[in-house]
């Protein structure tokens, strides 16, 4: 299988383009996000048709990275806050969705594409955030899409983190769209001021969806009916995930996000959050990994 890996510019974006057949991955250096994943004429990835391509700005789709925390700090375990000086000022999904990271290595081996990513800013060079982490985000595209993002603690004090990859996964239409793997794990419904329940059964979506999925196996399932395909999640170094889709009210106040958006995507974050946060002792490193593949009903 032919692999090809080529730079490209995305309006003020630098991009990396990979190859592999008819498969096709996007990747900004701006955050190490990838953009978009299509195998063959179906996307996996989704990005928005309203998706804006500029310095300091978070793309709206794709996969971003949310690191050292996810969300909102204050609603992170108390350990994780204290790692930021002003916890209360601290913007949504961390420090380096924004920042311009280092490409590091691009090469092919076999029918494989591989990109290499460093952010050096988290070496003790984070506002707020005075802490030393060697991060590092490997993807690998073959016949399905890798995502690693390892984090090693470079100085003398434990470091508490939580994280995502904030996958943003294309669908035929929501309302054809089932999550199994779920059954029996609780969940925080955060829309319901954040109580703990328990799911029952595989997750269908007749509304906005916001929730922290916990004690999670290594495997989801999302069945694509629409599209008649199955979308598969096998995560390693996550026990946590969240699902999101804004439905019709919240999507209208999204920016980069057309009114009927939400039909077309679903989000399944790979995660660390909550009391599946992340403690480094000095020295130590955590690689929080997705693969992620599609394949006929």
């Amino acid at each position: 299988m032919p692999v090809d890996i080529q730079r490209i510019e995305m309006d003020q974006l630098t991009c990396w383009r990979v190859q592999r057949g008819d498969d096709e991955l996007l990747v900004a250096e701006q955050g190490a996000q990838i953009l978009s994943y299509r195998q063959g004429d179906l996307p996996v990835i989704w990005l928005s048709e309203e998706a804006a391509f500029q310095h300091g700005q978070p793309v709206r789709g794709g996969v971003p990275l949310c690191w050292p925390w996810f969300g909102d700090l204050t609603r992170n375990p108390q350990d994780v806050q204290a790692m930021h000086e002003q916890a209360s000022e601290a913007p949504f999904h961390g420090l380096v969705r924004n920042l311009d990271w280092q490409l590091r290595g691009q090469r092919c081996e076999g029918d494989s594409g591989i990109l290499e990513f460093v952010c050096a800013q988290a070496l003790g060079e984070l506002p707020g955030w005075p802490h030393q982490v060697d991060l590092r985000l490997q993807i690998r595209l073959d016949e399905q899409l890798h995502i690693s993002l390892t984090s090693r603690n470079q100085g003398e004090q434990p470091v508490a983190i939580s994280q995502a990859l904030h996958s943003y996964l294309a669908i035929g239409d929501i309302h054809q769209v089932s999550v199994d793997g779920l059954d029996d794990c609780r969940y925080l419904e955060t829309l319901d001021e954040w109580q703990q329940r328990q799911q029952q059964g595989e997750l269908r979506f007749e509304g906005e969806t916001d929730r922290i999925y916990l004690g999670l196996p290594p495997v989801l399932n999302l069945l694509d009916r629409a599209w008649n395909r199955r979308i598969t999640l096998h995560t390693s170094g996550s026990r946590s995930a969240i699902l999101w889709n804004p439905w019709t009210a919240k999507a209208q106040r999204l920016s980069q996000f057309a009114d009927d958006a939400w039909q077309r995507m679903l989000c399944i974050e790979t995660a660390n959050v909550m009391d599946d946060r992340i403690c480094l002792a000095a020295g130590a490193s955590h690689t929080l990994a997705v693969t992620i593949g599609s394949e006929p009903l």
